[in-house]
């Protein structure tokens, strides 16, 4: 049998709009006390929190592994920074260029409504550029990141935005295959099997791992998975 889910109240720390619609920052607080937490909403979509941040941890480790000296690295999607986090902990990442599209995700890092967030982004290694991150894949130079690691959506199948869509397919991660130097690797995070994104990924890097992770979200048992593709 499940259990009861907690009863939790609701704080709008922030807001805001943009041309891809509506953003909302608020605190979950359960009533009985337990641990709140910040939650980031898009267009009334969950999209990440800070109490579970396995996957994105997961994401990095495993990102990170692949490569033996990963210099410079790509995080496609600023979010509430714990990819990024776990990237800038390893002593060997020397650059990290975060590439978010919407601006008011980096001002409430910036300014400390996600209060972690000030200080991930003095890290002098970090660079933040306010773009589609497939457009500053395309525009970006050969051959110059060790990681790209995309987490943008919910997956290809759980689009935040519809035209994130173009992101997932051959075009774009052919761009990221160009950025990235001989034996670097693209990591994709997704909230659910995507035999389309394994084909793509497959037709342009030739091989592609899917990597299955359990987690714990609000009480509830769920799987969600990496793609890994090397060049």
């Amino acid at each position: 049998m499940g259990g009861v889910e907690p009863e939790v109240e609701y704080v709008e720390v922030a807001r805001a709009e943009s041309e891809r619609g509506e953003l909302v920052l608020r605190e979950r607080r359960p009533v009985d006390g337990g641990p709140s937490a910040l939650e980031l909403r898009a267009n009334g979509v969950f999209v990440m929190d800070t109490l579970e941040v396995s996957t994105e941890r997961a994401m990095a480790q495993t990102a990170l592994a692949l490569v033996e000296d990963p210099r410079a690295v790509v995080v496609g999607g600023l979010g509430l920074g714990f990819t990024m986090h776990e990237v800038l902990a390893d002593s060997r990442v020397e650059k990290v260029a975060v590439v978010e599209i919407e601006p008011a995700i980096v001002d409430w890092m910036r300014t400390g409504q996600v209060p972690h967030g000030p200080a991930l982004l003095a890290d002098e290694r970090v660079t933040v550029v306010e773009a589609d991150v497939a457009v500053a894949l395309q525009e970006g130079r050969d051959a110059t990141y060790d990681l790209v690691l995309l987490d943008v959506d919910n997956g290809p199948g759980y689009l935040v935005h519809a035209t994130n869509a173009a992101l997932y397919e051959a075009p774009a991660l052919t761009h990221a295959r160009r950025v990235l130097r001989p034996g670097g690797a693209l990591v994709v995070w997704s909230a659910a099997p995507s035999p389309e994104l394994e084909a793509a990924l497959g037709e342009v890097f030739g091989a592609v791992e899917a990597q299955r992770h359990d987690v714990t979200l609000q009480e509830r048992e769920e799987e969600y998975w990496l793609y890994v593709a090397r060049a």
